[in-house]
């Protein structure tokens, strides 16, 4: 990755630090919501660039892994998660196919290019057990081009079909991808109502509308 762990650090802090809460709360129903769905509940599960622990503290699984080299992560980080304190592109200190659901979101945009990318996913494959998972969420620059480089430590620019072809190069076979998924507003301050946040989950007709980053799921 570009950036130092101490600059990971105080970039998070300052895009985030004042939604954490809200944050918190938002992840809580996408997991209760949504991804629990694809996490068996004796799963052992990965989730890499965790960030703050939003999605891996809350999703309910047998053993949980986080990787980040943010400095900041483990203090954030629930009881009972196993934090990896590295590098996502260099090789993970865990066995082969001993981790049944691998997780991102928001994260892969911020390596800096594309052999890094395929790196990590060369190892997501490596760890994952046969007819395991990997789930990806991020921005797709087709739905926001000009925003997606707001942020300053956005390097890599990804679409559903760029992170569906990856994906395949690796390994995985993809089973769902879909091009608009969520809305593109958390990190730009908006808060729209939690109940809010629920209904646009069933509604999935209006994913196209509103929806600028991507979802892949793809399997071992």
């Amino acid at each position: 990755m570009a950036d130092e762990p101490a600059d990971l650090k105080e970039e998070y802090r300052l895009r985030f630090e004042g939604m954490a809460e809200y944050r918190k709360a938002v992840w809580q129903r996408l997991t209760r919501e949504f991804f629990q769905r694809y996490v068996p509940e004796h799963a052992t599960v990965l989730d890499v660039g965790c960030g703050w622990g939003e999605f891996i503290n809350n999703v309910q699984a047998g053993q949980k892994y986080a990787i980040d080299a943010n400095p900041d992560a483990p203090a954030r980080l629930a009881p009972g998660v196993h934090f990896l304190s590295q590098d996502c592109s260099l090789p993970w200190p865990l066995q082969d196919e001993s981790v049944d659901v691998v997780f991102s979101s928001n994260f892969f945009e911020h390596l800096q290019d594309k052999a890094a990318l395929k790196r990590t996913l060369q190892e997501a494959h490596r760890v994952c057990r046969r007819g395991g998972k990997i789930i990806c969420v991020g921005p797709n620059i087709r739905c926001i081009p000009g925003a997606y480089w707001d942020f300053w430590d956005h390097y890599l620019p990804l679409s559903d079909l760029s992170m569906a072809e990856v994906l395949a190069l690796v390994g995985f076979v993809v089973e769902e991808r879909v091009a608009r998924f969520l809305p593109y507003s958390m990190s730009q301050g908006s808060r729209p109502p939690l109940m809010l946040i629920s209904l646009y989950l069933k509604m999935r007709f209006a994913w196209p509308l509103f929806g600028k980053q991507f979802l892949v799921i793809a399997q071992k």
